[in-house]
């Protein structure tokens, strides 16, 4: 099942407009060694120092770009393969603030939360990738990034998501993972990490981006490359400019990750952050953010470069009503679009806060849209002709051979959502999901 938005005339004319802005304003390029890696390549230079991409050595970068990447746990099998037709999903990361489930405060991550979120990622069956949902605030900034990932390799064998301050940090988190893996080849053949950097909107590629783009590529390690562009104050109000503009300065980095090592995995996505011009709040619960989303899968899938989905995010700031419904429906439209990376899992106030709640929440709805996108499969065996035969008269399709052997496949079974009578409910006390959530979260910790 696929859900495209965008025709292929489309991403036709959003290709054509990213190519203008690269030829006509061009990307601010800070790093010096890149910039002139860049020239050599063809860029050139004009007065206000912005470097300008031909159209063919965009070409070129896209055409050695691999089709998929896929990420493995720490036992060598693959966990996350952007090609498949399953979806995969992982959490966010980089929040500001905890949800305490055990007092509903508001505060600063700490380590302990962050332990918390690696146990429970190893444990949640539908969470196929590990991130911290935060950063660890009681440690020094330096020191946070580097914490974080040491958390999650004790935590977990699955594979983590990572966002380092610095180059100079970036190279030591990816130094210490090489020697988890048994060296840089064995983390290049297996690749159990992915790194997240990419240029700044409007128009610009920093040092830190440049020099952590050429790192991955170099070693064959796994790499995001996208900005994260507000509507309306780093880019177009409107999806499609943004769309645009923000593939604009993708396509740019990754030119620079493809010039230092063509073929080296890459990944890109949604770089579209839809702003409420009204609050100046972003808004991940928002049809706009998906539509983004969808757009970006629609746009990069037809240049053959993979992609992952934000998806299981809300702007509310707690687990709600609202929470339930905005991560529903964002993951319900990231399961259809094509890709089946999907991350962001566990986010409340607009990723600013994560929540273990929000998490196991995601978990749930994530274990429904892997049985919903499986589909209907439509043979012999499922049309089941010979069942009716054998029931029609007496009814006796519960006890049919047939029904004892597909019983325990043939419908989804929820560890959370609960779907006994009002009767039976009352007289099991009547239990709301959220309560039945904190439950789920103390014996998965406690396991």
């Amino acid at each position: 099942m696929k859900l495209r938005l965008l025709s292929e005339g489309d991403s036709e004319g959003i290709y054509q407009a990213a190519i203008q802005i690269l030829q006509e304003m061009g990307m601010m390029v800070k790093d010096l060694d890149t910039r002139r890696m860049l020239q050599k390549a063809g860029c050139g230079e004009s007065e206000d120092g912005y470097l300008h991409f031909d159209e063919q050595l965009v070409q070129k970068a896209i055409t050695s770009v691999p089709e998929k990447m896929v990420l493995y746990d720490r036992n060598g099998d693959v966990a996350v393969d952007s090609g498949d037709a399953l979806p995969h999903f992982a959490p966010g990361l980089n929040s500001i603030n905890v949800l305490d489930y055990r007092s509903a405060e508001h505060r600063l991550y700490t380590v302990k939360d962050i332990e918390e979120t690696a146990r429970l990622c190893d444990r949640l069956p539908n969470i196929d990738m590990a991130a911290g949902l935060g950063n660890p605030s009681d440690l020094p900034p330096s020191e946070q990034a580097m914490a974080t990932v040491k958390v999650l390799t004790e935590g977990t064998r699955k594979p983590l998501a990572f966002i380092a301050h610095d180059e100079k940090e970036d190279e030591e988190i990816w130094s210490y993972l090489a020697e988890l893996a048994g060296g840089w080849d064995r983390l290049a053949e297996k690749p159990f990490a992915l790194d997240l950097t990419g240029p700044y909107s409007p128009l610009q590629l920093g040092e830190e981006a440049c020099r952590r783009l050429k790192f991955c590529a170099r070693h064959r390690l796994p790499v995001v490359c996208y900005p994260a562009l507000v509507t309306g104050a780093a880019g177009p109000v409107t999806l499609a400019g943004a769309i645009a503009q923000s593939s604009a300065e993708i396509l740019a980095g990754i030119v620079v990750h493809q010039l230092e090592q063509p073929g080296a995995p890459v990944i890109s996505g949604s770089a579209v952050l839809p702003m409420d011009l009204m609050t100046g709040g972003i808004t991940y619960g928002s049809p706009e953010y998906s539509l983004a989303c969808l757009g970006a899968v629609d746009f990069f899938g037809d240049l053959k470069i993979p992609t992952w989905f934000g998806a299981g995010c809300s702007d509310s700031h707690t687990v709600d009503a609202q929470a339930a419904a905005e991560a529903g429906m964002n993951l319900q439209v990231a399961v259809l679009s094509g890709t089946s990376f999907i991350h962001n899992l566990g986010y409340l106030s607009a990723g600013k806060t994560g929540s273990l709640e929000m998490l196991v929440l995601c978990d749930e709805i994530a274990g429904s849209l892997k049985s919903f996108v499986k589909g209907i499969s439509v043979n012999g065996e499922s049309l089941a002709v010979d069942v009716t035969r054998r029931g029609y008269k007496d009814h006796s399709f519960l006890m049919d051979e047939h029904t004892l052997k597909n019983m325990r496949t043939a419908l989804w079974q929820p560890s959370i959502f609960q779907r006994a009578t009002r009767e039976q409910w009352s007289e099991l006390g009547s239990v709301e999901a959220l309560d039945r959530i904190r439950v789920r979260i103390t014996e998965l910790l406690e396991r």
